[in-house]
């Protein structure tokens, strides 16, 4: 039986009890090679773009931790200690709701940022990190952060500054943020992720459907900064093409006023992709 058979039968037996309605790109472009069936992997939603990611090597992966502050994340995770540990953390792109958390993250479980190479950079001017705790990549750049688990940051459409308070002044400075990305996550048993950051749609999102073939797609819904449904709806389903697909960033931030009723609206028909409206804190298996 092949790869996608078998997750497709996964998804199904796995996700029956979520929220979600009732498609694989053909190209001449390579693709990743055939993965065996994904088991053990847990995702959770901690809101805005924070998750929780469980590999099924006991690997954590946590991305865009906007944490103590904000409205969606369950009490527990606002205590940052309550990871026990973390592996890979990873940042698409400098803006607060986004990066927080990091910087206490990385120097509490010494455990490197990942993110836009010039956002490193800047904060490494800043003596927000030491050096070793703020490695640079870029788009198109794959890493091995921990054994077996692979990153990629791809494009995404977008703007990123770091907003940093000068310890001088007590004031506000605005500084570069690179560029923002997206993250391809590929774990040890070959199940991936793509993790969208924020984005408006962009035609390339078809060739990373093409080239990475994932397996569950983390889309931001909310609009005015990112995809609204409607879009992000049209991008999953007419271009990135996952098995299974979770909105974000959404429901923290009066401006951003998408819904997930209106994306699984919008996804209507696309009976071969999963959607799962995700609870703040509530895991997710496949």
């Amino acid at each position: 039986m092949g790869r996608h058979h078998f997750i497709t039968a996964a998804l199904s037996a796995l996700l029956a009890g979520c929220a979600g309605l009732p498609g694989t790109a053909t190209s001449s472009m390579p693709t990743l090679t055939s993965a065996p069936t994904p088991a053990g992997v847990e995702v959770v939603w901690l809101g805005q773009a924070a998750f929780k990611i469980t590999s099924p090597g006991g690997k954590v992966i946590v991305t865009d931790p906007w944490l103590r502050t904000n409205p969606l994340t369950p009490a527990p995770y606002k205590a940052l200690e309550h990871f026990g540990r973390i592996d890979v953390l990873l940042v698409s792109h400098g803006h607060f709701d986004h990066i927080a958390d990091a910087p206490a993250l990385a120097q509490m479980y010494n455990v490197p940022i990942r993110a836009p190479g010039d956002l490193a950079n800047t904060a490494m001017t800043l003596a927000v990190l030491p050096a070793n705790l703020l490695p640079r990549m870029n788009k198109g750049g794959t890493i091995e952060p921990a054994a077996g688990i692979k990153i990629t940051a791809v494009r995404a459409e977008h703007s990123s500054i770091y907003v940093w308070r000068n310890p001088a002044t007590q004031k506000d400075e605005v500084h570069p943020g690179g560029e923002a990305v997206g993250w391809i996550i590929e774990l040890e048993n070959g199940f991936r992720i793509y993790h969208a950051g924020d984005t408006a749609v962009f035609g390339d999102m078809k060739l990373i459907g093409e080239r990475y073939r994932p397996d569950l797609a983390l889309v931001p819904i909310g609009g005015n900064f990112t995809m609204d449904p409607a879009d992000a709806a049209w991008a999953v389903k007419d271009m990135l093409k996952p098995k299974a697909v979770i909105p974000m960033h959404y429901g923290s931030n009066p401006l951003a006023k998408g819904t997930s009723k209106q994306f699984t609206d919008a996804m209507g028909g696309a009976a071969a992709i999963k959607v799962i409206v995700a609870t703040p804190g509530q895991p997710i298996t496949f």
